[in-house]
């Protein structure tokens, strides 16, 4: 008999936008300057919600939990994701988090989903602050947890399987994979949908209890409807180890980050002519560029 509904995490970043890497992008400790770029929802991570939220369209009953760790200001990502089709969210916020490389924030995440419990874990293949696509595949290794990578489509979820279409590097191939089971996606599946009207109008004041300390907001209007809470959780609350977190658990280090434009110095104009294609190959042959 086929379960009725599933429950879904889905794993979502906020990431500076990297198309606008300035001199002042890192501190001096070698992280991310995060205040210094504009944050925007992690691409790939938005073709993981359209997935999740195309399993929740097919089966009745399935539920959607955005997932992200950050400061206070990524529970925009999980607004976002509401606004969009999600269910509710939790946001992994504590100082003891930052400066994790991807195997400390994996670790805090795995820990995190183990208290979910999901059916299914949904990411996007990598965050474009990183590039790494570590994170997915880490939190599956953490958990024991089979996984499939690159999805481009999640066909079918039925008898503890789900069914599932990879991107090759010369096509795909399609793959059935017991759950519960980490998925991270392509860029090239489908892109997300736009945000529902009716959902924006229901979680627009859905928010953190940090967030209403700091706009000085009515706790009632919380306390009379839960779905506009947000949940913080902290160390203490996945019970993590304080020594697997932060930079004392993280052995990437990053020394460097540039900018780099690529720019034509100089221009060669060619005709039809024999002569002229000879003279580009010889010079191209010269200085090593082919041959």
């Amino acid at each position: 008999m086929t379960k009725k509904g599933f429950k879904i995490v889905v794993l979502a970043k906020q990431v500076p936008d990297t198309r606008n890497v300035g001199k002042d992008a890192m501190k001096a400790d070698g992280t991310v300057n995060r205040a210094a770029l504009p944050a925007i929802f992690n691409p790939e991570d938005l073709n993981a919600l359209e997935q999740a939220l195309s399993i929740k369209d097919r089966y009745a009953g399935t539920t959607i939990t955005i997932l992200t760790m950050g400061p206070g200001r990524a529970a925009e990502v999980i607004r976002e994701g509401m606004y969009r089709g999600a269910d509710d969210g939790v946001l992994l916020t504590d100082r003891k988090f930052a400066g994790s490389d991807t195997l400390a924030t994996s670790y805090a995440i795995s820990l995190a989903v183990k208290k979910l419990n999901p059916d299914i874990v949904i990411a996007g293949r990598q965050a474009i602050d990183g590039d790494t696509a570590q994170v997915g595949p880490q939190v599956a290794e953490k958990m024991n947890l089979p996984q499939v990578t690159y999805a481009e489509e999640i066909l079918a979820v039925d008898k503890g399987k789900a069914v599932i279409k990879r991107r090759l590097e010369r096509g795909f191939e399609v793959v059935s994979c017991p759950m519960p089971l980490v998925i991270t996606v392509n860029a090239s599946a489908p892109e997300c949908r736009s945000r529902n009207a009716k959902f924006v109008m229901k979680f627009k004041h859905a928010k953190t209890v940090t967030e209403l300390q700091e706009s000085t907001s009515d706790y009632m209007e919380l306390q009379n409807r839960a779905y506009l809470r947000i949940p913080e959780w902290g160390v203490a609350d996945i019970s993590a180890d304080d020594k697997e977190l932060g930079l004392s658990g993280s052995p990437t280090k990053v020394k460097k980050i540039e900018n780099v434009v690529f720019q034509a110095k100089e221009a060669k104009r060619l005709t039809a002519a024999d002569t002229d294609i000879e003279s580009l190959m010889k010079e191209l042959i010269s200085n090593h560029t082919i041959g």
